[in-house]
């Protein structure tokens, strides 16, 4: 989806054939609309061939905060193992980057700092166990919905 960004924008922009970057992220689109309930291939079809960028960058915006939320259910889910969680929690941390500019500078921070709270929650298991700091669910569970408040208009 990261990847297919800079084609899918170019495609809107100067009308280029985009049926390539689609086809190729056709899979996570359909995997999103199943399971995160939003509509993503037939809309940015639309939007591409009506070479409407700003509806296109809206919705993959729309595609990354779903993948967000995917990637912080499975940390959520993983909250016992520090590393799997930790990877899905950063790599929620890489589409979050893309949709910040699309936010106004208190939504931004306030998105920041809460995804800053959701990894601080994971815990940490220290160094042999020196430093070990136990997941804390409540608060992982009161960042990510501090998160996904900041991004409900996307």
């Amino acid at each position: 989806l990261i990847d297919a960004r800079e084609a899918l924008l170019g495609a809107a922009t100067n009308g280029k054939d985009a049926s390539a970057p689609l086809s190729a992220i056709a899979d996570e689109l359909a995997y999103l609309e199943q399971h995160h309930k939003v509509e993503l291939q037939a809309p940015l079809a639309a939007a591409i061939k009506a070479k409407d960028a700003a509806a296109t960058a809206a919705l993959l915006n729309r595609a990354y905060k779903a993948e967000i939320e995917r990637r912080l259910e499975g940390a959520s889910q993983n909250l016992g193992d520090y590393q799997t969680a930790k990877v899905l929690v950063v790599k929620s941390k890489r589409f979050l980057d893309l949709i910040l500019p699309s936010l106004s500078e208190g939504d931004r921070k306030a998105a920041d700092q809460a995804l800053a709270r959701v990894l601080d929650a994971i815990g940490n298991p220290g160094v042999f166990g020196v430093g070990a700091k136990p997941a804390d669910a409540a608060a992982f569970t009161d960042a990510e919905k501090a998160l996904m408040a900041v991004l409900a208009p996307l």
